[in-house]
């Protein structure tokens, strides 16, 4: 409560003092400081734009993987120091944090219903050891997976109930790759 006054307060005053401001300014140059205002306006709304999109900024700028030919994929080091790559979940891409610390394809809800999986009728009959604690999993089989031209069918996976931002490449999926490797920064993934 203490904490939640201290808040209106300082509002309270930051209103009043550039309130005090617009309408002294207003009396002496009413359009210069009607365009000066409009102006920190939009340079506002443009910040809170920026600070609302960032992360979509971000996954649209990180670099994404490389498919080469010979059936390689190359896939360079994140800005957050996770390698991301987006496969082809059921035709739908899904963007993947690749983690040799999951068991499987771990798809958060969000993934899973774009997919096609219909959250409603899984079996939550496992749990997995994340690193927000333990949750509970439902099996399922992707129809299919594809990066690239590299592409397999009835791939098994779990639907994860949490609040997962990202799906998970795990090494169940890795494994169908014959070298997977790191060099350089890249992660290499080669049939």
């Amino acid at each position: 409560m203490g904490e939640n006054f201290a808040r209106i307060a300082y509002l309270v005053l930051l209103l009043i003092a550039v309130g005090g401001f617009l309408l002294v300014e207003l009396r002496e140059r009413p359009g210069k400081t009607l365009r000066m205002a409009a102006a920190w306006g939009m340079i506002f709304l443009g910040a809170i734009a920026l600070a609302g999109l960032w992360p979509d900024i971000r996954n649209t700028i990180s670099p994404e993987a490389r498919i080469l030919e010979g059936n390689r994929i190359e896939v360079p080091v994140g800005n957050d120091g996770h390698y991301h790559l987006t496969a082809q979940v059921n035709g739908v891409a899904i963007r993947f944090v690749i983690d040799t610390g999951a068991s499987s394809i771990a798809l958060g809800p969000r993934d899973a219903e774009r997919a096609g999986i219909d959250l409603e009728n899984l079996a939550y009959i496992g749990q997995a050891q994340t690193a927000n604690g333990t949750v509970d999993t439902a099996p399922v089989r992707l129809d299919s997976v594809a990066i690239g031209d590299i592409s397999d069918q009835g791939v098994p996976a779990m639907v994860l109930r949490s609040d997962l931002d990202q799906s998970l490449m795990g090494m169940s999926y890795l494994s169908r790759f014959a070298r997977v490797s790191i060099e350089q920064g890249r992660l290499i993934l080669e049939r």
